[in-house]
């Protein structure tokens, strides 16, 4: 049995919900096709349709195999170009996991142009907070925000940020501004569930650090909810730069506690080794190096 040959009669099958009709777009006999999917089923142990008069449908093996079977294919398909040229344009499908309020900011928004740039690539975008497993989800990368990568993966900086402790104007009036890292323990401090350390925050000064324990009456798994939150005057936040510096350079929000230095954090791309997934994975992270500044990202509050 060909199993490639049989993977893409099977996703034929699949995407045209019909024997017949993926035959017809082969170029194959309805019976040579049938029986490509039934050696497939033989081989794997599984049913991975269930068939009927009317539809076909796909069995829960068959979802999972399915969507395997679409990223073999397409890294089968941009294997062979690669072969052909060098400088032939990446094609495939590029899964790519972004967190979830930094990538609609400044990745969603470059998407676009991203796609007429490289035609011949899908793109499967999923954006989520939590660090999702590479291998186990079928992502070829991830942006990740993190002060250092703790992974196996390949990792490349984009750009750098800081975390920034502010809070309202209106909120400072009415509780006072915090002059030293331990007066935080006297105000309502909104805190991010995803952070490793989201009840103890971070400072520096001549060489000592501050671990100081926060509590306050919200906890977000968000981003945005974050901003809303303080903005709204509902407390002290230490919240990356990304995310607060067009309320800062408005007035809207006013940073604290400056004179003491908060861990730095990084943009990371995240991604899997091979070169099936090399020329897709490239051209994204180097585009992501170009719309993240270079090294001088637009969040970057001064020189």
């Amino acid at each position: 049995m060909d199993r490639l040959q049989a993977m893409r009669v099977f996703t034929a099958v699949v995407d045209n919900g019909s024997f017949a009709r993926a035959a017809e777009q082969l170029r194959l006999s309805p019976t040579a096709t049938s029986r490509h999917v039934a050696d497939l089923e033989k081989h794997l142990g599984a049913q991975l349709l269930q068939r009927s008069t009317r539809r076909i449908n796909l069995t829960e093996i068959g979802v999972n195999y399915y969507d395997r079977c679409c990223a073999i294919l397409a890294d089968v398909e941009e294997a062979e170009a690669l072969a052909v040229t060098s400088e032939s344009q990446p094609r495939g499908i590029s899964r790519v996991s972004l967190p979830t309020t930094f990538g609609m900011l400044y990745i969603a928004p470059a998407i676009p142009e991203f796609c007429r740039r490289y035609p011949d690539l899908q793109l499967e975008l999923s954006f989520n907070d939590r660090i999702v497993d590479l291998v186990e989800e079928g992502m070829d990368m991830a942006v990740r925000i993190t002060s250092e990568p703790k992974t196996s993966l390949i990792a490349r900086k984009l750009a750098e940020v800081s975390l920034v402790c502010c809070a309202s104007p209106a909120y400072l009036k009415q509780y006072g501004t915090p002059q030293h890292p331990e007066d935080l323990r006297n105000h309502n401090c909104l805190t991010y569930s995803y952070s490793p350390t989201a009840s103890i925050w971070k400072f520096q000064r001549d060489g000592r650090e501050y671990h100081v324990p926060v509590k306050g009456r919200i906890v977000t798994n968000n981003g945005d909810m974050s901003r809303i939150a303080i903005t709204h005057n509902l407390g002290v936040d230490l919240l990356p730069s990304f995310l607060v510096c067009k309320e800062l350079r408005a007035g809207k929000l006013h940073p604290i506690l400056q004179d003491y230095a908060t861990p730095p954090l990084g943009v990371y791309a995240v991604y899997l080794s091979g070169a099936r997934r090399a020329a897709r994975v490239k051209a994204m992270v180097e585009y992501l190096w170009e719309v993240l500044g270079q090294g001088n990202p637009p969040w970057k509050m001064h020189d």
